[in-house]
């Protein structure tokens, strides 16, 4: 996905709130907020959001010292969500359709946000979430997809979302790589991070190789690069990812809130949908047919 003009007032937004959060000082952060301003001419045309991104929290790291500002909400976030992940598993088995049950949950998982949605509330939105109906839904092609699949890259976005992320890999009943950032970066999960929602024991964890808040593929290691290719299926999770992967021609399924107006606009939904969507630029066998959803199974 290609950057918006409307995406730089949230870039300084975000800096502003990290950097408060951070309770840094009010000359540090303007001084941060300069030196971002005075960055965007050296960033080529071309940049998607996650590249821009990375250089805001690369100067607010090296402005302030700190490597890691929200290693703490992202332990307490994992830990919030793991509370819930008993009664989730509960709503999943007595479901009619365990795998599309499983898919909401991992969708409403994506609320978990302190960059573009710093101010969610995990045990109201839930409720909220998980009863909306999906602004776009590709399941029966997801399922066409899945049931051919011997091999799946499953790339996360943040943490405390990685135990919804878990609830999913459990229904997949299939070879999971689960892919996690290499470096801190907002709230994106870490390996620990990965390792604290049980990740570890459903699927194999690897690093992306970037420190972008988001899949920026030329900025991937090459082990995690020999994997995308490879794998019959990618899940991406997040709306960083589908900014990285958006115009990518390999067999990607985004799932996704869409928590900002310029993604929002971009995929063609309404503020606050919840996406299941496949890749725009992969010729998937399987096209989504105006059928009830409910007539719709993996089975």
């Amino acid at each position: 996905m290609r950057t918006y003009l409307d995406c730089y007032p949230c870039f300084f937004h975000q800096i502003i709130g990290t950097s408060r959060m951070m309770n840094v000082d009010e000359q540090t952060i303007r001084d941060i907020l300069v030196a971002f301003g005075q960055s965007l001419p050296r960033i080529h045309a071309e940049a998607i959001p996650p590249e821009i991104g990375r250089e805001a929290y690369r100067l607010i790291s090296e402005k302030t010292g700190i490597l890691d500002p929200y290693a703490k909400l992202k332990k307490e976030c994992t830990q919030q969500a793991l509370s819930f992940y008993p009664k989730l598993k509960e709503r999943v088995a007595s479901s009619q359709d365990r795998l599309l049950e499983a898919v909401r949950i991992a969708i409403a998982g994506n609320v978990i946000d302190f960059g573009a949605n710093a101010d969610f509330d995990l045990d109201k939105d839930l409720a909220v979430l998980l009863s909306q109906p999906l602004a776009i839904n590709h399941y029966r092609a997801f399922c066409h997809v899945l049931k051919r699949a011997r091999k799946i890259l499953f790339i996360a976005d943040n943490a405390g979302e990685t135990v919804f992320d878990r609830i999913l890999i459990e229904e997949l009943e299939k070879q999971v790589v689960y892919a996690v950032r290499e470096k801190p970066i907002i709230n994106d999960a870490l390996y620990q991070d990965a390792l604290d929602a049980g990740i570890d024991k459903i699927a194999e964890i690897v690093s992306s190789g970037t420190d972008a808040p988001g899949t920026i593929l030329n900025l991937c290691s090459d082990h995690f690069l020999e994997i995308y290719r490879s794998v019959d299926l990618i899940i991406s999770k997040g709306q960083g990812n589908y900014e990285g992967l958006s115009d990518e021609t390999r067999p990607v399924f985004f799932l996704l809130k869409a928590k900002c107006a310029v993604i929002a606009r971009d995929i063609g939904v309404k503020q606050g949908g919840l996406i299941l969507m496949k890749a725009k630029n992969y010729d998937f066998p399987v096209r989504e047919n105006p059928i009830p959803i409910e007539e719709v199974s993996c089975e």
